[in-house]
């Protein structure tokens, strides 16, 4: 149960259901994330029910007892890239601070964290990730259970960002 929950946090994430289309320069967009390398804003958004689980049980519970999907059905990432200019993006990994926001069971949690970021071809690559805990977005673990979960989630970050 315990990587089950960091599982469900990483695909709120990585899985993204809002596909973003525009043909404005300075956008890089992929399923997962759209980036403005004008503004340096970055966005990402989750429908929650469409997370996957090998057990059925497991599914239902995640989405009626703990996230309660019915009444918040989405997850949202918005943040911007400090630092940040994309004209200098080379294939070497370089490491660019972000300050964004996760959306998540009706709270925001406000995060910071560091990217490797780099470009490769047409496309810029970010990898990172941050912790958040349950309890960050008021989400209440039963007790029978709670040993079960785990107290802090490794969120990870992988976008692979294709120029529009």
């Amino acid at each position: 149960m315990k990587n089950l929950k960091n599982t469900i946090l990483l695909a709120m994430i990585t899985t993204v259901v809002g596909v973003y289309t525009s043909t404005a320069q300075g956008k890089y967009i992929d399923k997962n994330a759209i980036l403005d390398t004008e503004t340096n804003k970055i966005a990402s958004l989750a429908l929650v029910k469409g997370f996957r689980f090998k057990n059925s049980l497991m599914q239902e519970h995640f989405n009626e007892n703990y996230i309660e999907s019915d009444t918040y059905p989405k997850a949202t990432f918005k943040g911007k890239l400090l630092n940040f200019d994309s004209s200098k993006l080379t294939e070497s990994p370089s490491d660019i601070p972000v300050d964004g926001t996760l959306g998540l069971h009706g709270k925001e949690k406000d995060i910071r964290t560091t990217l490797s970021v780099r470009k490769v071809e047409d496309a810029i690559i970010m990898e990172g990730g941050f912790k958040v805990a349950p309890e960050d977005f008021d989400i209440e673990i039963p007790k029978l259970v709670r040993n079960k979960i785990a107290k802090e989630v490794l969120v990870q970050i992988n976008f692979n960002l294709v120029g529009k």
